[in-house]
């Protein structure tokens, strides 16, 4: 062959590998775009799954409509729940039930004060039941102690007698009673802080579902 056909025929492959190369970079272009609208819509989903585990809420329905019958802020009913049970039906060692965690000498108290005249144990694994009685005594103990949600809190973790001996010693030494001062054990003084640290977090994220 001559060099002018070699030539030639040098320029006639060019051509065709050049195509090649376009063809391999618009496939690239396209699976790349493919995979970015992916992203774009996994990404919402998997963000409110991180979420969901993070900051878990179930029965938002329940939550508003107690909020509403007892007024209370449906973020605190939340937080409570959080902090108690991760908003799992579960029964601790100490025999506290359900999503709010009540002692079954509490729900007995509450079904008395109530009128829950057929209400048994058995009936705190129901959220509807669970979150109602929890939230009547959440109104209970913030009309005890006027309003003063960390004694409330308190008092949901350690029981009214204690809260009432710190409460009573820090009006005798002319205090207002403070978390941190007055609160002498440690789960207790955690549990306040943390309640409300996720009420703050169920209103920032979570304010449509809980009727903000």
């Amino acid at each position: 062959m001559s060099a002018h056909a070699q030539t030639r025929s040098a320029a006639s492959r060019r051509p065709r590998r050049s195509r090649a190369k376009v063809r391999r970079a618009l496939l690239l272009t396209a699976a790349l775009a493919v995979a970015g609208a992916a992203t774009v819509m996994v990404k919402p989903w998997a963000d409110k799954a991180v979420q969901e585990l993070q900051l878990p809420l179930r029965h938002e329905d329940v939550i508003r409509q107690q909020a509403d019958d007892k007024n209370l802020d449906p973020t605190l009913i939340a937080g409570v729940i959080y902090v108690e049970s991760r908003f799992r039906d579960q029964t601790s060692h100490a025999g506290a039930k359900g999503l709010m965690q009540l002692m079954p000498s509490t729900a007995d108290y509450i079904a008395e004060k109530s009128g829950g005249t057929r209400f048994v144990q058995g009936d705190l694994a129901d959220p509807q039941i669970n979150i109602s009685y929890g939230s009547w005594y959440l109104r209970y103990l913030l009309q005890r102690y006027h309003g003063n949600e960390a004694l409330a809190l308190a008092a949901y973790n350690a029981g009214e007698g204690k809260v009432d001996e710190w409460w009573r010693a820090a009006a005798d030494d002319g205090e207002r009673f403070r978390v941190g001062a007055h609160i002498p054990f440690p789960e207790t003084r955690a549990y306040v802080s943390k309640v409300l640290s996720a009420r703050r977090s169920y209103r920032r994220e979570y304010a449509r579902e809980l009727g903000l």
